[in-house]
């Protein structure tokens, strides 16, 4: 396990995170996004629910605190996490957070996914970010974005996204 405490000999108020995750689309599993359930005939694989938006958000936290990273934190060798809600562990990177004196700011985030359409979603997942990072829904940004036919994520093979955090 790595150390969550921090050096405050160095005068810092605010910091900037970059997350960013990605996993293949396969049958047979519920595809979630932002912790919302998304009705869509594939889901994402992965050793948790594969929540890629909340696992990029979790890995711009982790990173804005400069602290390790988010396979560290939670690997995906480790049984406990096998099918884990996502939100749990955002959660929990949030009290790791909050334990070292930080707070969210806001964020800004792309989804990358040819299909479904997010835009529907988007306010749910908002809601749901906003709640679990405890800050207003006005703070966080979620643009969807297709991959015009390009790369995996145009061939409809999988789903990325992108977060940027900033914390104070």
């Amino acid at each position: 396990m790595f150390d969550t405490s921090l050096d405050y000999s160095y005068n810092h108020t605010m910091r900037v995170g970059f997350g960013f995750d990605s996993h293949p689309l396969v049958k047979d599993r519920p595809l979630v996004i932002g912790g919302v359930k998304i009705h869509y005939d594939r889901g994402l694989s992965g050793h948790s629910d594969a929540d890629v938006l909340l696992h990029a958000i979790a890995d711009a936290l982790i990173g804005a605190a400069g602290l390790s990273s988010l396979g560290e934190l939670f690997p995906d060798t480790d049984s406990q996490y096998k099918n884990a809600d996502s939100t749990a562990l955002l959660e929990r990177v949030v009290s790791i957070i909050r334990k070292n004196h930080y707070r969210v700011v806001n964020l800004d985030c792309t989804v990358l996914a040819e299909e479904p359409k997010l835009v529907p979603y988007r306010d749910a997942m908002r809601a749901r970010i906003a709640e679990i990072l405890d800050i207003p829904e006005t703070c966080i940004a979620i643009k969807p974005k297709r991959g015009e036919g390009m790369g995996f994520v145009g061939r409809k093979e999988g789903i990325a996204a992108i977060a940027v955090v900033l914390i104070e």
